[in-house]
């Protein structure tokens, strides 16, 4: 932060409890059935509560996200019998909307206050504007005990041994840092100190560790104490919701795509795909009509290239389905417990026929990359990650390419009520929270993500399927297309250099040079068509986005 440094603010901010971001519609009363919204998750001796008030106990007014410094916060008020696990963080660049976990001890042991505390850091010394000094402690544990959080204070003395408790071993997991909140620079191994969001070590449908929603310190040139996750030693499925439950969350929070005004390749349904001319190859065979639903696809294995779908022959069909088909289009969605079970995630997938070319922009020119990007059958994806204490939407993943980005509800736009709006890219379909270009390169090249309005929308809460919920057993019966596990497409190669000569032409200079560099540097599964396999084969479908 050596290009904000001013002299010191030292006004105190009074304590008071902060308002939490809020959905635009207030929950509805969900359906009854299990321990789904039911306030509190027992984790197997350990009751936990999530609370999204705070507290205020100190701020930075610069450095960190937009240089807008972060706030320190305690959760308040506590419910009867819960203790505090640590205090809470978040950039000041967006609205309060966070939570922590708090517990209450059900087996006698899961819970004991901390021995000490050790001074990890202060502001003291920090020349930027801030309220006054902060000052965060690290509790110290009794041996078979666990600090999961770290305490913030605006004095010099030591907090009382009864702020927080520390949580049994066996109670908790391995946890690792996430996101950047504040500090001198977001790479872990820059100068001072730096603070992220927490996260278990191992995340996935099977996995126990829960996020406390607390925050760990990087600071260098010294050990900072380790902190760990909580566990759900219980059944990480007791509190997930429903059928009944499921339905009523997709109505209530089902998202609103809009596609671009120049989209040439919209989605379809599944069917619709199948029943419009596309065909099966199976290698050294001649290429076979797909029954509807996909009853006729081999099921199982692995993409070993023996089989793999394409467009209908006849070039009217082709150009035809290549199109999609808004009207039939179908979301199609995968409910999974994640973070230890509380919290459920909705994938909601789209299938679109084509993948349309890329488009490049140099400098101030855009560029046409002939054939570059295109390819048969595409899927896309938005996730919805939704709280299993209440029901609350608490964000969306955007799958962009082979990333993505998680986007916190007060970040989201809505359209009516509680329903989220995302956009999808012009010909890549990549998915965004917002209108407007994204480069995916450096230094003024790259691969061009338009996003904006249309009249073009969907609304997938309209038709779509729930096709796997895995930990509701044989209730859901999944569709023979998603055990299908080779290409949608075909791989076609060709040849690059014919590909971009005539780009290449009307590029001079450094430009030309520039564009050849970043043309290098592309993945080859850019270069190239290459149909992409279904939603099941992805490391997401039992993991955690990434």
């Amino acid at each position: 932060m050596g290009n904000c440094l001013t002299l010191n603010s030292t006004a105190t901010a009074p304590l008071a409890i902060d308002t939490n971001f809020k959905l635009p519609s207030p929950l509805p009363s969900w359906p009854p059935g299990n321990g789904f919204a039911s306030g509190t998750i027992d984790l197997g001796g350990l009751v936990v509560s999530q609370i999204s008030s705070f507290t205020k106990v100190w701020a930075t007014r610069e450095g960190g996200q937009d240089n807008l410094g972060a706030s320190f916060y305690e959760p308040s008020p506590l419910p009867d019998g819960f203790f505090m696990l640590g205090s809470y963080a978040q950039p000041n660049n967006q609205p309060l909307y966070g939570w922590t976990l708090v517990g209450k001890d059900t087996s006698s042991g899961a819970l004991k206050l901390p021995i000490d505390y050790t001074l990890v850091w202060n502001s003291e010394s920090l020349n930027i504007k801030k309220e006054g000094n902060g000052y965060i402690w690290s509790p110290v544990p009794p041996d078979g005990y666990k600090a999961l959080g770290y305490i913030v204070t605006n004095s010099p003395d030591k907090p009382p041994l009864g702020k927080v408790h520390c949580v049994r071993a066996e109670l908790t997991d391995q946890c690792e840092a996430d996101t950047w909140i504040w500090g001198q620079g977001s790479s872990s191994n820059s100068s001072g100190i730096n603070l992220f969001t927490s996260q278990p070590s191992s995340r996935g449908i099977q996995a126990q560790g829960v996020s406390v929603g607390t925050f760990v310190a990087n600071i260098s040139g010294a050990t900072t104490p380790s902190l760990s996750c909580l566990k759900n030693n219980g059944n990480i499925t007791l509190n997930m919701p429903n059928l009944d439950q499921i339905k009523a969350l997709f109505e209530a929070y089902s998202p609103y795509i809009y596609f671009h005004p120049d989209e040439e390749y919209l989605p379809s349904s599944v069917n619709w795909f199948f029943c419009n001319g596309a065909l099966l190859y199976h290698k050294g065979d001649n290429p076979v009509s797909i029954q509807p639903n996909g009853t006729n696809l081999p099921q199982g294995g692995s993409n070993d290239g023996e089989y793999w779908l394409d467009l209908p022959q006849d070039n009217a069909g082709k150009n035809r389905v290549k199109k999609g088909n808004l009207q039939n289009s179908e979301a199609y969605l995968h409910v999974k417990p994640m973070l230890g079970g509380t919290f459920t995630d909705i994938a909601v997938w789209l299938f679109y026929p084509f993948n349309g070319p890329a488009r490049t922009k140099v400098g101030l020119v855009n560029i046409k990359l002939g054939r570059i990007g295109q390819h048969v059958g595409d899927w896309e994806h938005m996730t919805l990650r939704i709280s299993n204490f209440n029901g609350e939407l608490k964000m969306i993943y955007f799958s962009q390419h082979s990333g993505g980005t998680w986007v916190d509800a007060s970040n989201l736009e809505f359209l009516t009520g509680n329903k989220p709006v995302g956009y999808s890219s012009l010909h890549g379909h990549a998915m965004y929270s917002k209108p407007g270009l994204v480069l995916q390169g450096s230094g003024g090249i790259g691969i061009r993500n338009d996003a904006a309005k249309s009249k073009m929308t969907m609304d997938a809460g309209l038709t779509y399927s729930i096709v796997a919920v895995e930990y509701l057993g044989a209730r859901i019966i999944e569709p023979p297309w998603l055990n299908y596990a080779r290409k949608w497409g075909p791989k076609i190669d060709y040849d690059i250099n014919t590909e971009l000569k005539d780009i290449e032409k009307v590029l001079v200079g450094k430009i030309k040079s520039d564009f050849k560099k970043f043309v290098d540097s592309l993945p080859a599964e850019i270069l190239g068509e290459d149909g992409p396999t279904g939603p099941r084969t992805k490391n997401n479908w039992s993991g955690d986005e990434v």
